[in-house]
């Protein structure tokens, strides 16, 4: 038994069905859903091939040009219910509907069909870019059943790989896919939404695309637009947004981790416990101060609030101590190299990165600017800055070369000071907070000092010895060797927000009027909704959505 396409049937019919449910029900369904619903609805016999009590069964096949026939039941109710409805939800759309049938492939034909006319559909490339073995085209929006018809000629079985030839409207086919069909809410922008698998040629791609844009309401992506709607639609808060554009973004295992415990709405389930205990809280203030006159409240409620925010604040603050570190997992650590010139600044460099990246000479002041390097250090992402020599000189390039490394040697998150154990090779350090690592470069060419302590440890780019020790070193300068479970607030918004509630808990503990109490408690309240884009997000929306790409 084959379902058609509801918007492809003769609706007028269907103006004589007597509900017998709540008529208010079917303002919840949208476009094709809503005609779907009186058809499939628990009724008494409307139309041939429509059983009474067959309930969710789906209509038997039509064929081609083939009409149902006009019964002769009241129509007050359904009249009333579809003027309920409004343009926003097809309702003007459905009466002025034209009866239209699905196309038979095996007749090659297409009748005209007319896409839902309430919002835009979007749709773009949402894999990477070809030549590939598959590329995945995806769409998501009100017109999406109807460009599946136009394509396919039907609509797949809901979450079940189909098999299919694409077309275009004259008939002409486009590819052979595997096409996948997600009907709302229960989809990722909680629209419809359809996944085209199709060959990843470049020109099998351009030609889906073409076929799809030129389908009536549909326009290509912009990027993070499938987001954003799922964020609209209630199906992401902001924190998983977020999360799903780090995932996206990650380079290595740790930006994983930390990606896919946001995305999976790790920090949205613990702010939604915060916001409650909040809320707790405040409705203990609020009995102090509207029944202080009763016998039966306790004169302790303000402390139980109290208690509360207390607990909250310091679980905030325990969370805010991991902010810092996983801001710089997800951006990733950098480690300034710096020293004399000729110390193996660059040849330390090659080794680490095992790629010839900066140029290496016998001549001192090679290197003039600096050049970065990303690498992955024990899951972690660690870009390596090579500097100029530093020194004194009047070389107006070489100058501006050293201020440069001074610079980065100062914000850096470790700096890696190199010398050779040549007295000249000494220099003051820049002021950083960052660590320093005193590196003994060249250790198979001259004899390690005295004093070993004087260094923490001692390599050799060319052997490769003490490279291991170095990358250990770096590790455990930088943190990395850390215990526990991954941090949550990985954001600098998301690390503001919480601060601001920590902020007005603390000065809620030291308010003695119930009233502004319980206004710090709101203040710290609506701090953790804007976190996770319960209110005031605007500004922050066009910010977030940019770091997406397109298809996502």
């Amino acid at each position: 038994m084959q379902r058609r396409h509801i918007d492809l049937v003769e609706v007028r019919p269907f103006l004589a069905i007597d509900l017998d449910v709540d008529e208010e029900s079917v303002h919840d369904l949208r476009c094709g859903g809503i005609l779907e619903r009186l058809v499939r609805h628990d009724m008494a016999p409307v139309a041939r091939r429509i059983a009474d009590r067959q309930q969710d069964r789906p209509i038997q096949p039509l064929r081609l040009g083939e009409r149902f026939s006009v019964p002769g039941a009241p129509v007050h109710r359904v009249v009333t219910v579809l003027q309920k409805i409004g343009a926003g939800l097809m309702g003007q759309e459905i009466l002025g509907h034209r009866p239209l049938a699905a196309w038979d492939r095996r007749a090659d034909s297409i009748a005209e069909a007319e896409p839902p006319s309430s919002g835009d559909t979007v749709f773009a490339l949402s894999s990477g870019q070809p030549p590939a073995g598959v590329a995945v085209i995806r769409a998501s929006g009100p017109g999406v059943r109807f460009g599946l018809e136009t394509l396919l000629g039907r609509i797949p079985e809901p979450r079940h790989a189909t098999l299919a030839t694409l077309r275009t409207a004259d008939g002409e086919p486009l590819d052979r896919a595997l096409v996948l069909f997600f009907p709302a809410p229960a989809s990722f922008t909680g629209e419809d939404v359809c996944e085209l698998h199709v060959h990843g040629g470049r020109a099998v791609v351009a030609a889906v695309l073409r076929a799809l844009g030129e389908l009536p309401g549909f326009r290509p992506a912009e990027p993070g637009a499938f987001t954003r709607r799922a964020f609209v639609n209630g199906r992401a808060d902001l924190t998983e947004v977020e999360g799903i554009a780090d995932l996206v973004a990650a380079e290595t295992e740790m930006q994983r981790r930390l990606a896919i415990g946001q995305a999976g709405g790790g920090l949205r389930r613990l702010a939604e416990t915060w916001r409650t205990r909040l809320v707790e809280a405040r409705a203990f203030l609020e009995a102090e101060l509207d029944f202080s006159d009763e016998d039966d409240v306790p004169e302790t409620l303000a402390n139980l609030s109290d208690a509360i925010a207390d607990s909250v604040a310091r679980e905030i603050e325990a969370h805010l101590g991991d902010a810092a570190f996983a801001e710089r997992v997800r951006s990733g650590f950098e480690v300034v190299l710096l020293g004399a010139p000729n110390v193996g600044k660059s040849s330390l460099l090659n080794a680490l990165a095992k790629r010839e990246v900066a140029i290496v000479t016998a001549e001192a002041g090679t290197t003039r600017d600096t050049i970065e390097v990303r690498m992955d250090l024990d899951g972690y992402a660690v870009t390596l800055v090579d500097t100029a020599g530093l020194r004194e000189t009047d070389n107006l390039i070489e100058r501006e070369g050293v201020r440069r490394a001074r610079a980065r040697g100062e914000a850096a998150d470790l700096v890696l000071l190199l010398s050779d154990g040549d007295e000249g090779s000494r220099f003051a350090l820049p002021d950083t907070s960052a660590s320093v690592l005193r590196v003994r470069s060249k250790a198979d060419l001259n004899a390690i000092d005295s004093d070993p302590n004087r260094w923490d440890v001692a390599i050799s780019a060319p052997t490769g010895q003490g490279l291991d020790a170095l990358r250990q070193a770096i590790a455990a300068s930088l943190g990395l060797r850390r215990a526990g479970p991954d941090p949550l607030v990985t954001r600098e918004r998301q690390r503001i927000e919480l601060e601001q509630a920590c902020t007005a808990l603390r000065a809620a503990s030291t308010e003695s009027v119930i009233e502004l109490k319980a206004e710090r408690l709101r203040q710290a309240g609506d701090a953790i909704g804007r976190l996770t884009g319960r209110i005031d997000v605007d500004d922050w929306l066009d910010v977030i959505f940019r770091e997406f790409c397109i298809g996502k």
